[in-house]
């Protein structure tokens, strides 16, 4: 680590160094030299330029005989990073072939194709991870499908709900997610080869056709239309597919968060041996893993607002959007690529608490159970708004006099003449209420077995 870092990113703090290495200043020349090599390939394919050229451009289009150090000493001078990188490829070939060097092409277009080979490398990647979360939910899902908890809207306790469930509900979230970013990279994953304003205007009737054979070498998809730059729509679109993403994951490192209260304790994050979670207090284990996740999702939600910002330009172009998208881009990269890593971590290394999350059920007295006996009360004739209100009245007589709400139930005769002793007993069981979650959850277990097989 450098001590001349300033941004946590660039001193490795955060994302792995898979996802940093595709954003780097040395992999942003490799892709641009891609792009130099295969638009010349392309040109020579369709007699654009001479077939010797093109073989020269394409092998001297790489780092080894256009250095990174070549390429930032020739910028200091000219101040332009793209005229910098062909005057250094321009050096390096022959004289015959100096000409054909970045032919037909505007700055634009090695900056925004390269960038889409960036983002393709990082959606293979990220899709990877993804989809080793989607796993992990699932087998979670599956393996607490028959534990009852307590389900809880607005702080409070709701129904009976699988344990599992939570983990099957977040797994769709993230196929979803998955989905969303198929759907988007043909847009996302732009091949733009057409000069200064995106007319063609010097490779004419052909243009097109370049286009299509250099996106086709690429793995790209070739633009329909643009300007001199691909529109800032679609990088708006990934950083917001970006922030939905990492919004998802500090939704899950939240649940995990409040699972992991003192008063609620059914969640526990690994904590090793040498791991200190207080400096004043040796006791303290804190859910550090999540709260990480919903503190960089935070930033990460800051990122589509500059991205939208981005979206009208002068004309066919100006620099406005160019500085802030260095920044943009990686960040909501690389920040996503470190929060799906720790939530998975937190995930696969940390500890549910089956006997806290059985005891909670009955924290209230058997308050928790009141819908079912509503029900067998509506299933028995009596009104709805006479059961509500009878069953409202029991629970504030059981809460007040800390009599458990199945006592109160018992006493009371305007329910045990129609409930039996009996049939209160069998309200009163929580695993006789998982059936429609385990449908649930094996369902999600069928759509994960369908996508990834």
């Amino acid at each position: 680590m450098s001590d001349a870092s300033i941004l946590p990113l660039d001193s490795g703090r955060y994302g792995s160094a898979e996802a940093r290495a595709i954003f780097t200043e040395g992999s942003r020349l490799r892709y641009m030299l891609k792009v130099e090599a295969a638009v010349a390939e392309a040109e020579a394919s369709l007699n654009l330029i001479p077939l010797n050229a093109a073989k020269e451009i394409s092998s001297k289009s790489d780092p080894k005989f256009v250095s990174y150090e070549r390429w930032k000493e020739i910028e200091k001078a000219t101040r332009h990073e793209t005229a910098s990188l062909v005057e250094a490829l321009v050096s390096v070939v022959s004289e015959e072939s100096r000409p054909w060097v970045h032919y037909g092409l505007t700055s634009q277009d090695v900056l925004d194709t390269s960038l889409s080979l960036q983002l393709k490398d990082y959606i293979e990647l990220i899709e990877r991870k993804l989809e080793r979360l989607i796993m992990l939910l699932g087998e979670c899902a599956e393996k607490y499908s028959s534990l009852p908890a307590v389900g809880r809207t607005h702080g409070q306790h709701a129904s009976i709900i699988s344990f599992g469930q939570k983990f099957a509900v977040w797994a769709d979230d993230f196929m979803n997610h998955v989905d969303r970013l198929c759907e988007i990279q043909p847009r996302i994953l732009a091949c733009k080869t057409l000069g200064v304003v995106g007319s063609g205007s010097i490779l004419g009737a052909r243009a097109l056709d370049v286009m299509e054979r250099t996106a086709s070498v690429l793995g790209l998809y070739p633009v329909t239309s643009a300007t001199q730059v691909v529109s800032r729509e679609n990088y708006a679109e990934f950083i917001w597919w970006c922030a939905l993403v990492g919004s998802t994951c500090d939704k899950v490192a939240t649940e995990f968060r409040n699972l992991s209260r003192t008063e609620i304790s059914e969640f526990e994050e690994e904590f090793s041996k040498d791991q200190i979670g207080s400096s004043a207090v040796p006791s303290k284990r804190n859910p550090i893993g999540c709260e990480k996740v919903s503190s960089l999702a935070k930033l990460l939600r800051s990122m589509p607002t500059v991205a939208l910002e981005n979206v009208p330009l002068w004309h066919e172009r100006d620099l406005t959007n160019s500085a802030n998208e260095r920044f943009t881009i990686p960040i909501s990269a690389v920040l996503l690529d470190d929060i799906v890593d720790t939530l998975t971590n937190v995930l696969s290394k940390g500890v549910v608490r089956e006997d806290v999350v059985k005891a909670n059920i009955e924290i209230t007295g058997g308050q928790v159970y009141s819908e079912f006996v509503l029900d067998v009360l509506l299933k028995r004739g009596m009104s709805r708004s006479e059961a509500h209100r009878i069953l409202r009245e029991i629970s504030s007589r059981s809460r007040s006099q800390g009599v458990q709400f199945k006592d109160a139930l018992l006493t009371d005769p305007r329910i045990n003449r129609i409930i039996g002793e009996k049939d209160i007993d069998d309200i009163f069981h929580p695993e006789a209420r998982l059936e429609g979650s385990r449908e649930i959850i094996a369902r999600t277990l069928r759509r994960i077995k369908e996508k990834f097989g």
